[in-house]
């Protein structure tokens, strides 16, 4: 979809439909038109007021209302959405009435929609906002059903009440953002979608080359004999039971040090779990919905879509991208219950469940990330069903070493509507990993699963470096008539990443 800004007079605005807002009424007062609305409805000699008089368009949340050849007005179509009562304006409300337009004029013959925006305090923020929310309900729509689709073309028109609009600059420039973050949104749900026989460790290998061509990145990508040199026997053991050959990604960023030899910061790791297909392993899965188990590497799309963002944003920061990648399945050359695997850090870990996989190819991400001294560690894995179960399909799980992260990730995820929730990451739980053979157990079992499967993950990272991780095992895709992945917490990370670009 092709995204703008348009600043002219109401009067000579033209486009198949002319989006409006109206706020619903406080204390059973009548909804009222937005103040952009009143510019248009002036024009229209008060016919769109009139009708709002009679009570037809609440002005609910998300709800819309098709009008047509109003006087005045040179679109053709109308369309009145509703903000909500305006004493609860949220960035969500927000959201939510953008995604009912697009939803809305998608559904007609209409090429391009017109959104009419008030004189916003954060208006940059609005139109980015905006942006990834349009984009990201078109995209929804898959791939094949957007080329079908009518609408090609959105503008925003701002409404500056008679004065000259000082923060164009900053608008165009979060209109920029919102459609990088957009790709990088799109990105992650196109990887998450394909089936599994596409999809393989070494496509994501290749997607990675790709994006790093395109944006003139570094790439590294170890395979199954490299792996073994770096001693990550722990990404190897779950990888053994497949015929697909397992892969290590390394993809790095520099926007603050392109051009110099070597970087004068730390880099921020982005670490994301690459199960291209998740059987279980020795330890199966129950068949009803396991063709869902392609979606198990959206940890490492989500990393690949904030990588494509952070490139067509130029942000300037060192970013890192570690992926180990592999298919976990039963055979017999698979890791079997009981087995116990010497890890990259040292460590070892007794194998209790081959279906507790994730956290055993992250261990090794995770004491690699440590040879590049980061600034901090974030990573991003469908890692435990227990998390869907404590958290539902709404928040993300989040664990944090760090009380600064965790904040700034907790407020980056509510100002885009890609929420966190934080989970305690007490020494207690580390008692349920204990075992009599190894260091470790690689299961706690099933009280507080999501929790002891991020306590086995602490225990590779060093203490004094920066961690979160991410458990997006409920938010990564959506099941039922809606299936697909989701593309989050693309937004939450990026959003992340501007704050910390801007300081």
């Amino acid at each position: 979809m092709e995204f703008s800004i348009k600043s002219s007079a109401p009067e000579n605005l033209r486009s198949d439909c002319l989006a409006i807002g109206v706020f619903a009424g406080e204390k059973k007062h009548p909804p009222v038109l937005s103040d952009s609305g009143k510019a248009f409805d002036q024009i229209a000699n008060g016919a769109i007021g009139s009708i709002l008089e009679k009570g037809d368009f609440s002005g609910k949340n998300g709800s819309c209302q098709f009008l047509y050849k109003l006087p005045g007005i040179a679109s053709e179509r109308v369309l009145l959405f509703g903000l909500g009562k305006a004493s609860e304006a949220t960035n969500a409300s927000f959201i939510k009435a953008i995604r009912a337009v697009v939803k809305s004029v998608a559904a007609t013959k209409a090429s391009d929609v017109m959104i009419a925006l008030d004189d916003y305090a954060d208006a940059a923020t609005k139109i980015r906002l905006a942006t990834l929310a349009a984009a990201d309900e078109v995209a929804g729509k898959t791939v094949q059903k957007e080329k079908n689709l009518a609408l090609k073309k959105l503008a925003f028109w701002r409404f500056i009440d008679g004065r000259k609009n000082s923060c164009a600059s900053a608008e165009e420039k979060a209109l920029h953002e919102g459609e990088a973050i957009a790709a990088g949104v799109k990105l992650a749900r196109t990887l998450g979608d394909l089936p599994a026989n596409q999809c393989t460790p070494t496509y994501l290998g290749e997607t990675a080359e790709k994006l790093a061509k395109r944006h003139k990145m570094n790439c590294e990508i170890l395979d199954a004999k490299a792996i073994r040199a770096a001693g990550m026997n722990s990404l190897l053991a779950v990888a053994q039971g497949s015929s697909q050959q397992p892969r290590f990604i390394v993809l790095e960023y520099k926007g603050k040090s392109q051009g110099t030899k070597k970087s004068s910061k730390k880099p921020l790791v982005l670490v994301g779990k690459g199960i291209t297909f998740d059987s279980g392993g020795i330890s199966l899965k129950p068949p009803a919905n396991m063709d869902e188990m392609k979606f198990d590497m959206c940890g490492a799309a989500s990393v690949l879509g904030v990588m494509e963002a952070a490139a067509r944003m130029q942000l300037p920061l060192d970013l890192l991208a570690l992926i180990p990648a592999c298919e976990n399945m039963p055979g017999g050359d698979a890791t079997r219950p009981g087995d116990v695997i010497t890890t990259l850090s040292g460590q070892t870990v007794e194998v209790l469940n081959t279906d507790a996989e994730g956290r055993l190819i992250l261990c090794d991400a995770l004491t690699y990330a440590k040879k590049f001294d980061p600034a901090a560690i974030i990573d991003v894995a469908t890692l435990t069903g227990a998390c869907v179960m404590a958290l539902g399909r709404v928040a993300h799980g989040l664990f944090a070493n760090d009380e600064a992260l965790a904040a700034a990730l907790i407020e980056a995820g509510n100002a885009v509507e890609d929420r966190a929730w934080r989970l305690p990451l007490w020494e207690d739980y580390q008692e349920a990993l204990e075992s009599q053979f190894a260091d470790m157990s690689n299961s706690g079992g099933r009280e507080g699963g999501a929790i002891t499967a991020a306590c086995f993950l602490s225990r590779f990272v060093d203490k004094k470096t920066p961690w979160a991780h991410l458990d997006i095992a409920g938010t990564a895709w959506k099941s039922g008539r809606e299936k697909g992945a989701t593309g989050r917490p693309v937004a939450l990370l990026c959003q992340y990443l501007l704050r910390l670009a801007e300081n």
